[in-house]
């Protein structure tokens, strides 16, 4: 129910000048209070809504060092696979150029001692009378050459009455076959034909039967 302003103000007329103070200053009071209660309610909201930004900014920043974290052990790992593969790159290209100068050092050195051989018996053909000792003494040097060579995985092509193979022979000659049997059948090797590991790495030059 609203107080008619008329009789209020009558009423305040009526009053003691004491008690017109002290109305006067309890309406000053309330109002400075709602003031202030306005005021705080105003501050206490400012407040959350500052906490609720500081909360999403200290999430963001969270979530920026873990990323950063990420990355910086994304490019260690990066920064040392990339220092062992350049560490093996060059093993690799040393230990192959060593293998290009040196990869025959093995069967040289297997062959050296057949040299030696090879000297002896020139040493002894300076003075040598009997041929067919002579003719021993280089069948054993020439066998024993073929056994190193064999442990190194050479093989001599055979061509004795074998069917001519392009794969294997080379043709370079044709001659009428002394027999029907021989005919596209080798019948002299011109020259030997080798495999290494079975590589053909000379062909044999033979003579065909037609």
């Amino acid at each position: 129910m609203k107080t008619n302003p008329f009789y209020k103000n009558n009423k305040n007329r009526n009053m003691d000048p004491k008690e017109k103070e002290n109305i006067n200053e309890e309406e000053l009071m309330s109002e400075a209070a709602q003031k202030e209660a306005a005021e705080n309610e105003e501050s206490q909201t400012e407040d959350v809504q500052d906490e609720t930004v500081l909360t999403e900014e200290e999430k963001l920043a969270k979530e920026l060092e873990e990323a950063n974290k990420v990355i910086e052990d994304q490019k260690d790992k990066y920064l040392r696979l990339s220092a062992e593969f350049d560490n093996y790159r060059k093993r690799t290209m040393k230990e192959k150029a060593e293998l290009i100068l040196n990869g025959g050092e093995k069967t040289i050195s297997s062959i050296l001692p057949i040299v030696d051989d090879f000297e002896r018996a020139l040493k002894n053909m300076e003075t040598a009378t009997d041929v067919a000792a002579v003719k021993e003494g280089v069948e054993l040097i020439y066998n024993k050459f073929m056994s190193v060579l064999a442990q190194d995985g050479v093989k001599v092509i055979e061509t004795k009455e074998q069917p001519l193979d392009t794969d294997y022979h080379e043709a370079v000659a044709v001659i009428p076959a002394p027999d029907k049997a021989l005919k596209g059948k080798i019948l002299d090797c011109v020259q030997t034909g080798y495999m290494l590991n079975d590589k053909v790495i000379r062909h044999a030059k033979v003579v065909v039967g037609e």
